[in-house]
């Protein structure tokens, strides 16, 4: 994707509301002007159409003006490591906690102390150095057919790997994150060889090679192609937001067990920022019901926030519980996720 700089217009505040203010107020009251006029740089991996909503939201809402930068989070990450302290980032957005993990442990990301996003982000949802929080979860789930699939077989992720499935079971590729992240929670649990087991069981079931997206997969589960697929369940959403009568189910794997694997897309405020208060009342307020709302109608995730009902299609599916391991897991066992799929065959 091609860097672009966008620059919202800065939105002045009312004139009544200011007039509220300085009535209120001496002339010491001048600095929270001030904030209003700052402007706010962030660096986001997450597509321009999912984030200006926000950011627009945002500065109409303070008057403070978002300058933001789009790309892969590779390329982000690698923009911060050279501009170290001349970087102009304030804040890192990007999806999937192994994307903030390293970015943590590449050491970009500074520690925020903030009850607001300690109130309004599960701890399993944040990192426990408070480096990044998610703002938005992605659950990997289980997609399928309900005409072709019989109760029991859907129980787990593991129950995909079982002799009854050979054939019928649809994939995306290992090479995407969200695909290592489930893989390093795996790990987490039952260790490498038990792990190891699943996914050349996974493997051996496949209906065909791994699919480049979990939208072609979930589309080859509909044309007859395989029973069911493991994807986020906002490309489904999508789907459905389309069309509907697509006819599929959503299975919620391990419950009563470990829980469904969440991941999250969520953001951190860089270690060299120029606007660290505007970035974290930023951050703060994107933790908060209005931004998470936002969050919830734009992709069909489900919003971080557990106060914040998700989306009225994605709430048809009903509640599942969540895996609640840190997510940071997903980044510190990645490495071992990616080897353990090489083993396995995995491609």
């Amino acid at each position: 994707m091609t860097v672009r700089d966008i620059t919202s217009h800065l939105i002045p505040p009312r004139p009544l509301r200011l007039l509220s203010v300085l009535a209120a107020t001496s002339l010491l009251a001048v600095p929270p002007l001030a904030v209003v006029a700052e402007e706010v740089v962030v660096y986001s991996a997450r597509n321009e159409s999912l984030i200006k909503p926000l950011f627009d939201a945002y500065t109409a809402e303070t008057g403070v003006n978002i300058r933001y930068t789009t790309d892969n989070e590779a390329a982000l990450l690698a923009r911060l490591l050279a501009e170290g302290e001349s970087s102009p980032a304030d804040m890192l957005i990007t999806v999937d906690a192994g994307n903030l993990w390293h970015a943590a442990e590449e050491g970009v990301l500074a520690a925020v102390d903030s009850e607001t996003l300690q109130r309004n982000i599960p701890p399993h949802l944040r990192d426990p150095e408070r480096q990044w929080f998610g703002l938005s979860v992605r659950a990997r789930t289980i997609i399928h057919a309900p005409e072709r699939t019989a109760a029991g077989e859907l129980d787990a992720y593991e129950d995909l790997a079982a002799p009854g499935w050979r054939g019928r079971l649809c994939l995306r590729t290992s090479k995407k994150v969200y695909n290592q992240s489930l893989v390093a929670t795996m790990i987490a649990r039952h260790g490498e060889a038990r792990s190891e087991e699943v996914v050349r069981g996974w493997v051996a079931n496949l209906a065909a090679p791994p699919f480049a997206n979990d939208t072609q997969a979930i589309q080859a589960v509909a044309a007859g192609q395989c029973d069911a697929a493991i994807v986020n369940s906002y490309y489904y959403g999508r789907l459905l937001r389309d069309d509907p009568d697509f006819g599929l189910a959503v299975r919620w794997p391990n419950q009563g067990r470990e829980g469904v694997h969440v991941n999250i897309s969520g953001a951190g405020i860089t270690r060299h920022a120029d606007n660290r208060a505007a970035a974290v009342a930023l951050l703060e307020w994107l933790s908060e019901a209005p931004a998470q709302e936002l969050f919830a109608g734009l992709n069909l995730e489900y919003p971080a926030n557990p106060q914040v009902m998700p989306h009225p299609v994605v709430a048809e599916w009903g509640e599942f519980e969540q895996d609640s391991l840190n997510v940071a897991t997903a980044g510190a066992l990645q490495a071992a996720a990616v080897r353990l799929m090489d083993r396995a065959g995995y491609r």
